[in-house]
């Protein structure tokens, strides 16, 4: 008897591999057999009767074979039901064991992330909450700052990852591009004084009183090489490198701005406060990569981290909450 366990077991293994019986069906089937009741067995898994019948006349159909019998009385095991039985509970006390190792042994660490303000304004919580949620062990330090200090930090090994415009800016990073934003000129909408029009050309920005970051924000060399192909002359009457400044001055009046959605996503009421139109040339967008240290420099943490911040990130595009924003590879946002 005891030689021909690990044969029967062996056998078993075999025909399984060429089934597709999922871990829901072998709890559904245990129980009912424990209980001797399908009803019982869906009021104790919160399952709608005939929903719980189906699950099992799927199991039966899948393994060619009738695994309970009925009666006025309930239900029992046929003899293929019984071995099934046995064998269904050594598998969840498998599972239960693989659930409860992983829990014992949970990620441990820190991992440091890098987002311009903009970015930061859209992934900030939900990459907080998802990690928060996923990985409660793991300690996360962001940093918010201008895309060029994330690529000199991120050079310097004092960043794992980071979300990037210039993804050329590093030599042995990992880079992968996640998505591509539409430009807006936002304007006060108390103080906005062109025509209201759902998009413009660059070329028609001529005279308007721009407020721009510097060369050393990643959006400053996607805005000049924009200028460079309209050939065209911005008015930049003031350079500001940071984004919450920027924006007050763009709300007092004082001029305009070039940016992404993004810009105003910290802002609940920026429909009444500024108005966004589009800008139409083409090769008027801003990409962003998620780039890293090599994977070899990362951490176990730091690479759960990257996976749950491109998760976020292409959460935030398909679910229309990052506006304007087309995952790349995609032909719409």
């Amino acid at each position: 008897m005891r030689a021909a366990a690990p044969s029967r077991r062996r056998r078993w293994s075999s025909r399984a591999r060429r089934f597709k019986v999922e871990l829901r069906q072998l709890r559904y089937f245990v129980r009912i057999v424990e209980l001797g009741s399908i009803s019982g067995a869906a009021q104790d898994l919160e399952l709608v009767q005939s929903a719980l019948s189906q699950q099992i006349s799927r199991l039966e159909s899948e393994l060619s074979t009738r695994l309970l019998q009925r009666s006025p009385k309930g239900v029992t095991p046929t003899e293929a039901g019984l071995a099934f039985f046995h064998e269904a509970q050594l598998v969840l006390r498998h599972a239960d064991q693989a659930v409860r190792a992983a829990q014992q042994a949970r990620l441990t660490g820190s991992v440091s992330v890098g987002m311009a303000p903009t970015t930061a304004a859209v992934l900030g919580l939900p990459l907080l909450r998802a990690m928060r949620e996923r990985y409660p062990d793991v300690r996360l330090h962001v940093v918010e700052s201008l895309s060029g200090h994330l690529t000199a930090m991120l050079n310097a090994r004092q960043l794992d990852l980071a979300m990037l415009f210039d993804s050329q800016a590093g030599r042995r990073l990992s880079v992968m591009p996640l998505l591509e934003e539409k430009l807006f000129l936002i304007e006060s909408r108390r103080a906005a004084t062109s025509p209201a029009r759902k998009r413009l050309s660059v070329a028609q920005l001529a005279g308007l009183p721009l407020i721009l970051p510097t060369g050393l924000h990643g959006l400053r060399s996607t805005l000049e090489s924009a200028f460079t192909r309209a050939k065209f002359k911005p008015t930049v009457i003031a350079e500001i490198d940071s984004l919450a400044m920027l924006m007050d001055a763009v709300d007092s009046g004082l001029g305009c701005t070039l940016q992404p959605w993004a810009a105003v996503a910290r802002y609940a009421d920026a429909d009444q406060r500024f108005v966004l139109t589009e800008l139409g040339d083409a090769l008027a967008l801003r990409a962003s990569a998620l780039c890293s240290l090599s994977d070899d420099e990362l951490s176990p943490a730091a690479l759960a981290a990257r996976v749950v911040l491109a998760d976020c990130t292409r959460d935030a595009v398909r679910s229309g909450r990052w506006v304007g924003a087309r995952l790349t590879g995609e032909t719409s946002a």
